[in-house]
């Protein structure tokens, strides 16, 4: 638990080829994830806290390297799966998601009227909504070891944002410092927040 009490780590935006092997996974998953709780000090009670990791280039690449080796898949596949899972990075920004929320059913982001909504947000003032909200109703074997936050206790989701906006524009700006998840609500609102090294 220590490990995740670290402070954030900056990230880096940029694609390319990176030098990973599986046993490196841990650490990029905590480069790459942030949490996050929104608490009423006056009724000491936890509105909300979200845990998410963004899927960016740099993830996926670690990803696909440690899942290759634990299902020893063939170079040929290991290959197949790299191209594919990059090139989701020109259609979207993923985030893999975990909420806890101080009723169950308000931690479902894919509810009709949810208890809160999400936004893609930067430094710079953009703010994007999702294109696609999937709830995760049974996480696998998957989930739970590649993404060890994830609990009964909390509602996991996987939360698209498109790469562009309708007419052109970047909804993450390739100026921004930081780049976030801002959870918002009746109980109030917080932001997950990726500080980016320039």
């Amino acid at each position: 638990m220590g490990a995740w009490a670290c402070a954030p780590q900056t990230v880096q935006m940029v694609a390319g080829p990176r030098e990973y092997v599986a046993d490196d996974y841990d650490s990029v998953l905590r480069r790459w994830t942030r949490t996050e709780s929104l608490i009423s000090l006056s009724a000491l009670d936890n509105f909300l806290t979200a845990t998410a990791t963004y899927e960016s280039w740099d993830f996926r690449w670690a990803y696909v390297v440690r899942y290759a080796e634990d299902y020893r898949l063939t170079v040929d596949q290991r290959h197949s799966l790299l191209e594919r899972s990059l090139a989701e990075t020109e259609q979207y920004h993923q985030f893999y998601v975990a909420v806890y929320a101080q009723r169950p059913r308000w931690a479902d982001l894919t509810a009709q009227n949810p208890a809160w909504i999400v936004r893609l947000i930067d430094d710079l003032g953009n703010e994007t909504a999702p294109s696609e909200i999937e709830r995760i109703k049974r996480p696998g074997a998957i989930e739970l070891t590649y993404f060890p936050y994830t609990t009964p206790w909390r509602t996991t989701h996987r939360i698209r944002f498109p790469v562009l906006t309708l007419d052109g524009r970047k909804t993450i700006s390739e100026r921004a410092h930081w780049l976030g998840l801002r959870f918002a609500g009746a109980q109030g609102n917080h932001r997950l927040l990726w500080t980016i090294d320039a």
